[in-house]
């Protein structure tokens, strides 16, 4: 099978070379590779020139439109027989490739998504991100594995197509604010089967740091209501758990400044929460670095999501404004 690797790119170079060293070393050779230059002020062209001879790489530049009509714009022109979408901050593992063309080889899949993970170069904070993303005790812990809640749907991180999808279904119509849960949620309503290749693994950077950690979060809580406006019914109980979580901690802010005895009660659950997750991170990561900035990091993707969802929620669902 023949694949089609698509990258979008806004100004991050040095993570796109990065990207492309992990595609040189792909043991399943039959692939090609669009970066689009999404309207980058620092973009990409003399790394791109790098890797002349070494993949078989196209190089297209546009203006800014967002990642997701920037992906319609690599669909429109890629020659495989299966599209691979990944973020720029990926790195892929030598044998991904020869994984998922196996994988499709013995259990066909129109469309496919594939867990992500902490390499060991990254930084603890990233680690601790990673782990906070990917964790059980977080709704992180429903993404990317065999017993997630309801419909799997694929993310855009590391996610692919066939091209009989692609002319079926067409590309994103939404560029930003959930656009990959929505498409796989229209991929479904279609009759394509769409599932987990648990084996297809990536290593997501995602943030380097706390600060850009809550912005994304927050904007993945905006995201799920603009799926809402597409999707009502694929608004799910599990989907409230960080806006539940966060007015959670409000209240137990506010029961201690006022010395409420239910006070004590909610500093209980909140140090069972912590430990649990700091455990669960020593365990994992064989690191108390790491399990300290754990804690910290589900703090912030469950409030910042949670803020994200009722800021929109309340102007969206219940204002019903654009």
């Amino acid at each position: 099978m023949f694949f089609s690797i698509i990258i979008p790119l806004y100004n991050r170079p040095q993570e796109i070379k990065e990207l492309l060293e992990t595609l040189t070393l792909q043991t399943y050779k039959d692939f090609e590779v669009l970066v689009i230059e999404d309207g980058s002020i620092k973009d990409a062209a003399a790394v791109i020139k790098a890797f002349e001879g070494k993949l078989n790489l196209r190089y297209f530049v546009k203006a800014n439109e967002g990642q997701g009509f920037t992906r319609n714009y690599a669909f429109e022109r890629a020659k495989g027989d299966y599209f691979i979408i990944f973020d720029s901050d990926c790195l892929i593992p030598a044998h991904y490739l020869q994984i998922v063309n196996d994988s499709l080889a013995t259990n066909w899949l129109d469309a496919y998504g594939g867990p992500d993970d902490a390499h060991p170069s990254f930084t603890p904070t990233q680690k601790a991100i990673s782990y906070s993303m990917t964790s059980p005790f977080t709704t992180g812990g429903i993404r990317g594995n065999k017993k997630g809640i309801g419909q799997f749907h694929p993310r855009s991180f590391n996610m692919g197509i066939s091209r009989q999808v692609w002319e079926k279904a067409g590309g994103f119509i939404i560029t930003r604010l959930g656009e990959d849960i929505e498409y796989s949620i229209r991929i479904h309503s279609l009759g394509f089967k769409i599932g987990l290749i648990p084996d297809a693994k990536v290593y997501h950077k995602r943030r380097t740091n706390f600060l850009q950690f809550y912005k994304q979060l927050h904007f993945f809580g905006r995201a799920r209501i603009n799926v809402y406006k597409f999707f009502p019914q694929q608004l799910k109980a599990v989907h409230f758990f960080p806006a539940i979580f966060t007015l959670f901690i409000i209240f137990t802010i506010i029961s201690n400044i006022i010395s409420w005895p239910i006070a004590h009660v909610c500093n209980i659950v909140l140090a069972i929460f912590t430990l649990l997750i700091f455990f669960h991170s020593w365990w994992k990561n064989k690191s108390l670095k790491i399990a300290f900035l754990s804690v910290i990091a589900a703090f912030i993707q469950l409030t910042a999501y949670g803020l994200g969802f009722m800021q929109d929620f309340w102007k969206r669902v219940i204002l019903k404004k654009s």
